[in-house]
C-alpha cells in the first residue's frame, strides 16, 4: 500500500501541482491508514477493504479525533482510492459507500477593526527589522486574504507595484491578487528599506526574510502572529488564518458577491466560501 501512496503523492506533485502543505497532509493521513491496515492484517484479520475502512473510522473515533479531523482523513482516503481506480490499480472504490463523519461547520472567527489595530500596534511599537517586516506581513494578510503559506512563499518578482498586483504562484493554482494603493506604498517602502536590513545574500529572492536572511517559514510566521496576539491581549486563538477569515468577511460586508470572494481567496470550490455567509464570531 505504501508504494501506491508514493505513486499518488508523486501524481499530486507532478500532475496536480499541489502545495507542499497539501502533500504533507495527504502523506500523514494515508501513512496512518496504511499502518492501521498493516496492523489489522498482521493480526490475521480477514476483511474486505471496505470493512477495514469502517473499522478505521471507529479507530479514529476511539483515538479522540474530532469529527472534522476524521472527515479530512476520510476525504484523503477517498481521493487516494479514486486515484487507484482511475489508474487501473483497483477495480472499484472501497470507500464509495463509507460516509464521512458529520461535521458542524462553525462560523469563522474574525477580528474587529479595533482588534486588528490592537494586534498591529504590538510590532509597530518595536524598532527591530523583524518587527518592521511583521507589520508589513500583517498588512498583507489583512489586505489580501492570502494563506500564511502563500505569504511566506512570495518572491520579489511576485510583487507588481506598477499595476497594484501580487502574483500568487503556489502549485498550479496561480492567481492575481489586487493591492490597495495604501498596501502598495507599504510594500514599496519595505522592499526599498526594511527588507534590506534582513538581507545577507543579494541573490536571495524571497520577499519576507528571517533574521538569518532566508525565507521565513510558515510555522515561524504562525508563531509570530500568535505571540503578538497574546501580547495584544487577544488570547492565543488568533492565527494568520484568522486574518484570512477577517478579510473574507470584510469583502462580504462591503457588498462583494460570493464568487468574487471565492476568487480572491483562491478556493477551488464555492462551498468553501459559503461559510462566510454565516453569523460571525469574534475571537473573544
Amino acid at each position: 500500500m505504501k508504494q501506491e501512496i508514493a505513486a499518488f503523492l508523486d501524481y499530486l506533485t507532478r500532475t496536480k501541482g499541489s502545495s507542499q502543505n497539501t502533500i504533507a497532509a495527504y502523506h500523514n493521513d494515508l501513512t496512518q491508514l496504511a499502518d492501521f491496515v498493516a496492523s489489522e492484517e498482521a493480526k490475521g484479520i480477514v476483511a474486505t477493504r471496505e470493512q477495514l475502512l469502517l473499522t478505521y473510522l471507529a479507530h479514529l473515533k476511539g483515538k479522540g479525533y474530532s469529527p472534522a479531523t476524521a472527515a479530512r482523513k476520510v476525504a484523503s482516503a477517498r481521493s487516494f482510492f479514486t486515484y487507484l481506480v482511475d489508474t487501473g490499480r483497483l477495480s472499484e472504490n472501497p470507500i464509495r459507500n463509507v460516509a464521512s463523519p458529520a461535521v458542524n461547520k462553525k462560523a469563522p472567527r474574525v477580528l474587529t477593526q479595533a482588534e486588528y489595530l490592537q494586534l498591529l500596534a504590538v510590532p509597530q511599537s518595536l524598532t527591530s527589522p523583524e518587527a518592521r517586516r511583521d507589520v508589513v506581513m500583517l498588512e498583507v494578510l489583512y489586505g489580501t486574504g492570502l494563506r500564511a503559506s502563500e505569504v511566506v512563499s512570495l518572491q520579489l518578482n511576485d510583487v507588481d507595484l506598477a499595476h497594484g498586483v501580487l502574483y500568487c504562484r503556489q502549485g498550479k493554482a496561480h492567481r492575481q491578487v489586487r493591492l490597495a494603493p495604501e498596501l502598495c506604498d507599504i510594500l514599496k517602502d519595505y522592499i526599498a528599506n526594511g527588507r534590506l536590513d534582513l538581507l545577507y545574500n543579494e541573490k536571495e529572492t524571497a520577499l519576507f526574510l528571517n533574521r538569518r536572511g532566508h525565507q521565513l517559514t510558515r510555522q515561524g510566521f504562525w508563531q509570530i502572529v500568535k505571540n503578538y496576539a497574546i501580547k495584544a491581549g487577544l488570547g492565543d486563538r488568533v492565527t494568520p488564518h484568522t486574518l484570512r477569515h477577517t478579510f473574507a468577511v470584510r469583502k462580504m460586508q462591503s457588498g462583494a458577491d460570493l464568487r468574487a470572494v471565492q476568487q480572491a481567496l483562491g478556493h477551488a470550490y464555492i462551498s468553501s466560501t459559503r461559510v462566510y455567509k454565516q453569523p460571525l464570531s469574534t475571537v473573544k
